[in-house]
């Protein structure tokens, strides 16, 4: 393995050019448009080239980029890559200032910033403004993260760099990072606010109108850089359709993209709860663990307690099977099983072993081998994916998903804060899923249960969206057609308002689809009169949308075609003023022309990251004599992330199992518990309690298996959505079982345990 790491260039550690950052959020409805500006400052006695490493979330879409140095400010243009790299190399030999905005050829979250050569002792101030759509969270809530991690990326065996702009990453602990982060956001929505979180400290939410649709929120002062910005917003209401229409730029020419109005739909349905509660008992379930050294400690173990609980709430009668990977990758059945105690059992033991061991993050050979065993007839495939997603071949792994889309559904998870949003949203768009950030102390077992049940659920199918507009009026859709519909999933529709109608100023849009034989259709009546001006944010995102599908058709057609869409993305790109992969933002200061005198140091700026590793970087690069002085890249045999090897022996003693998982631990595959010693252990009673309790016609499983369904909801009624699903399969059993005495075992089961359970609360 291959993994460049820089040491800081001088060797007295001289504070890196970034002084400040500060950030503003505009949130409308479902997406938004971030303004970030980074102010810089040369403290060398030479000038500098500096490049700063930018990660974006997955979907976003860059729309200005400009410098301000000293009393002059420079604007961005988008250009063809290629032409914007020669300019960007004829300023600088010609002593000009030039910034370059490129995103990276591997993965469309890293852009690579170049601030050009700043004079000893100059500033520079440059803005950023992106255009995102926010994802929606398993509690409906909105979710905002501002991307201040960049965990080094791995560079797979055989994958070139990134091309020309071969950037490499520093990274150090996050009380280095000398740089200071102010942030505010504000809310508009067609639904009342209702609240907004973070994981970092806020001000108070400051409602703007009094029917609390539109509201401003901001970061605590004294933010250190050290951790994501998370914000979570909540909208009342959010299961009903809205559409918003935005018009198009005066100066644009009617009839193109930017010139007319655009439309966005957002659908966020809500199914018929008797149609939810019949889960699906067929699948093959295969999950995929990352199991490379950035996934040690906490992330291992927390993994290793969601998959018993998957196990454990997996239906009788499917197939699954579990894969890990590393450098390498490990399966423990050489294809898929059918569900049962034993297979069960044999999993769970070998889950108990797992150790983030294997290396780097290699996770493409396991996926095409997964893609290559056959389909079960009649058992849908269902894959889940657990990584902290730092891998260099983002493209080339989320192609490989959308290939094979039509046999499968992908639900992927990023675990931490590093974790690309770019591959983990990638893949379950492309795969038909759903996707769950699971950071600081955000516990995994939740969002995985959650998205368990979205696979559960039975498929969404026959979707179509149907407009009805005026006449002279038509809508050209600018997203790929929607390929699957979860509870608790939320989809954006961009479409093209083209032509003008002399009468009716509103318009209709109608979504059927079909879900488990019943057929259901929404309907959103919107004005085709547009908003006040809103910026040109949904039209940003619709050009984004469209930009992104042409990549995507790109990448599968053969040369001659390939040229044609290439040219499309281009100039869709430049009209819009959105980066897209065969663009470059490009800014020359043509100011005063004079020759800058001295040579160019190139200086990497830290993207700070929390230390995973025990080996503190710095330590690292100093180890290193035989690097070149003044440039550290030096080529380890491992990556930085990985730790060497424990013993078993010096492995710290394992603490004692959480209640919750030891009693989930005993349930059979079936759904029943037995009657046994753990099981009082793990309810906090002897054996004898147990048993005596028992009325004396019920059978011990029965009674086991009811007393079980006590302890959960009684006692742990907060983690519900963790057991839920095995709950329900003991009920199922306990039905199949025809038990006589029921609420008899119930009621001993409350004196037992303590507890006033009724019947019908067990799902009895």
């Amino acid at each position: 393995m291959m993994m460049n790491c820089c040491g800081l260039l001088t060797a007295n550690k001289e504070p890196v050019p970034l002084k400040s950052v500060e950030v503003e959020l505009e949130v409308r409805a479902h997406v938004a448009t971030v303004v970030s500006t980074l102010n810089y400052e040369n403290k060398e006695d030479k000038p500098l080239e500096a490049v700063f490493v930018f990660p974006l979330p997955g979907d976003a879409a860059v729309c200005h980029f400009s410098a301000k140095i000293g009393q002059t400010e420079i604007v961005a243009e988008v250009k063809e890559k290629q032409k914007a790299r020669e300019e960007y190399d004829d300023a600088l030999s010609s002593g000009q200032q030039a910034f370059l905005l490129e995103e990276s050829d591997q993965s469309p979250d890293i852009f690579s910033l170049s601030v050009g050569s700043l004079r000893p002792g100059e500033s520079a101030s440059i803005r950023l403004e992106y255009v995102t759509e926010l994802a929606v969270q398993a509690d409906e809530g909105l979710r905002f993260c501002l991307p201040a991690v960049l965990n080094p990326r791995y560079q797979p065996q055989g994958s070139g760099g990134s091309g020309g702009s071969n950037v490499q990453m520093t990274s150090v602990p996050a009380s280095l990072v000398p740089y200071s982060l102010s942030f505010s956001a504000r809310v508009s929505s067609p639904r009342p606010v209702s609240k907004v979180e973070s994981n970092c400290p806020l001000d108070a939410l400051q409602y703007l109108n009094t029917e609390q649709t539109q509201a401003t929120v901001k970061l605590a002062a004294g933010h250190k850089f050290d951790r994501d910005v998370e914000l979570l917003i909540y909208y009342k209401d959010a299961h009903q359709p809205t559409a918003v229409v935005e018009a198009g730029q005066a100066s644009a020419k009617p009839g193109t993209l930017m010139g007319d109005p655009v439309v966005m739909l957002s659908l966020y349905p809500e199914f018929p709860q008797a149609v939810m509660s019949s889960v699906t008992s067929c699948g093959e379930f295969v999950f995929l663990l990352d199991r490379s050294g950035s996934m040690d400690g906490a992330r291992i173990k927390s993994a290793r307690d969601t998959l018993l609980l998957l196990l454990k709430s997996l239906p009788m009668g499917c197939y699954f099977n579990i894969y890990s990977f590393g450098s390498s990758y490990e399966h423990i059945f050489p294809k898929s099983v059918e569900y049962s105690q034993k297979t069960m059992e044999e999993a769970l033991k070998k889950v108990e072993e797992m150790q983030a061991n294997l290396g780097g993050t290699e996770i493409l050979m396991p996926l095409k081998h997964i893609y290559s065993q056959p389909c079960i007839p009649s058992q849908p495939r269902q894959l889940f994916v657990f990584t902290d997603g730092e891998v260099c071949n983002t493209k080339e792994v989320i192609n490989l998903v959308m290939k094979n889309s039509g046999s499968h559904r992908c639900f992927s998870f990023g675990i931490g804060e590093g974790a690309s949003s770019a591959l983990i949203n990638g893949l379950a768009k492309e795969g038909g899923g759903h996707a769950q950030f699971i950071t600081g102390t955000d516990r995994m077992q939740p969002k995985v249960m959650q998205s368990l049940r979205f696979a559960l659920q039975p498929a969404v199918v026959d979707i179509s969206v149907k407009w009805d507009l005026p006449k002279g009026v038509s809508v050209t859709a600018l997203s790929p057609p929607i390929t699957a519909l979860f509870q608790g999933q939320r989809s954006l529709v961009y479409g093209q308002l083209t032509g003008k109608s002399s009468e009716a100023a509103e318009g209709c849009v109608t979504v059927k689809y079909s879900l488990a034989g019943h057929p259901s259709q929404n309907q959103v009546h919107f004005s085709l009169t547009p908003a006040e001006d809103t910026g040109l944010l949904v039209h940003r995102l619709a050009a984004r949308t469209l930009i992104r599908s042409l990549e995507m058709e790109e990448r599968e057609r053969g040369r001659e075609q390939e040229e044609g869409v290439k040219k499309k993305v281009v100039e869709l790109s430049v009209q819009s003023g959105v980066s897209s992969a065969f663009t470059a933002f490009i800014a020359v200061n043509k100011g005063d022309g004079e020759v800058i005198q001295g040579n160019l140091v190139r200086r990497n700026v830290p993207t700070p990251r929390m230390m995973a590793c025990r080996m503190p970087m710095m330590a690292m690069a100093n180890s290193f004599p035989s690097c070149p002085p003044g440039m550290m890249a030096c080529s380890m045999g491992r990556s930085v992330r990985s730790c060497p090897p424990v013993s078993e022996s010096c492995l710290p003693k394992q603490p004692p199992r959480d209640p919750l998982l030891q009693l989930v631990s005993l349930q059979k595959a079936s759904g029943c518990w037995v009657l046994d010693p753990a099981l009082a252990a793990a309810l906090g009673k002897t054996s004898e309690e147990v048993e005596k309790s028992k009325p004396a016609s019920v059978n011990q499983e029965v009674w086991a298996t009811i007393v079980a369904l006590i302890w959960l909801h009684g006692f742990k009624m907060d983690a519900q959505e963790e057991w839920e699903l095995l709950a329900m399969k003991a009920v199922s059993w306990l039905r199949a079982q025809n038990a006589p005495c029921v609420t008899e075992c119930v009621e001993a089961g409350n004196a037992l345990l303590g507890c006033n359970m009724q019947k019908d609360a067990l799902g009895l």
